[in-house]
């Protein structure tokens, strides 16, 4: 079959999101499934454990998808917020109860300043491809002792910068920049985004760093 490359990453995000296979398109060729039914399903031991159970006030969700998390904090009676650029995700998070709205973190995002928490879950610390960027954004955004709850990679890859292609139904996308950051290199990645506390924690195979200001767990 011959692919295409007539589709934009947020249609393939759209796609994905609506319940179609999506693969991750390497520059080198190689391919990575999406796990979007990890996105869909309801939250597991290790988003508790990591994220759910630390969220200490209101919680904005970065990259909130199908609002796994943000919804759970919702049932809980926390305030919470999701924001994507999907819409399709937006809606699939409201319809599970979830506050969200179709937003870039990049963009006006309501009460800026004001969160406790922020999620950056399921590889979204690599949005924009530039993570020392995308924290510093996300600084504005929390309160001066708030925290940044950020899922990274196992310890080994480092900090990568890549060009991909999302690939669905048989179409690829243009390529855009994403990043991935390891449980190693989060720490100057943090600091260079004014995070001077850096704690990792570990959870059945998957790893988060809690990043705050002043360097205080």
């Amino acid at each position: 079959m011959t692919e295409t490359i007539d589709f934009a990453p947020l249609d393939a995000l759209n796609a994905a999101m609506a319940g179609h296979a999506c693969d991750v398109v390497r520059a080198d060729g190689t391919a990575t499934r999406l796990n979007v039914q990890q996105w869909t399903s309801a939250p597991d031991a290790t988003d508790h454990a990591l994220f759910l159970d630390r969220c200490t006030g209101p919680t904005l969700d970065v990259g909130c998808g199908a609002g796994r998390l943000v919804g759970a904090l919702t049932a809980r009676g926390k305030k919470a917020l999701g924001i994507d650029i999907s819409l399709v995700a937006v809606k699939l998070a409201q319809e599970r109860g979830a506050v969200a709205v179709h937003r870039s973190v990049f963009g006006d995002v309501p009460d800026e300043g004001c969160w406790q928490d922020a999620l950056l879950a399921d590889g979204n610390v690599g949005i924009g491809g530039d993570p020392v960027r995308l924290l510093r954004r996300i600084r504005q955004l929390v309160r001066p002792d708030g925290s940044v709850l950020v899922e990274v990679d196992a310890p080994g890859p480092g900090l990568v910068h890549e060009s991909v292609r999302l690939r669905v139904k048989g179409q690829l996308t243009g390529a855009f920049n994403w990043s991935l950051v390891d449980a190693e290199a989060i720490v100057d990645v943090a600091a260079a985004a004014g995070f001077h506390g850096c704690r990792l924690h570990q959870h059945e195979g998957r790893y988060m760093a809690a990043l705050t200001r002043d360097g205080q767990p």
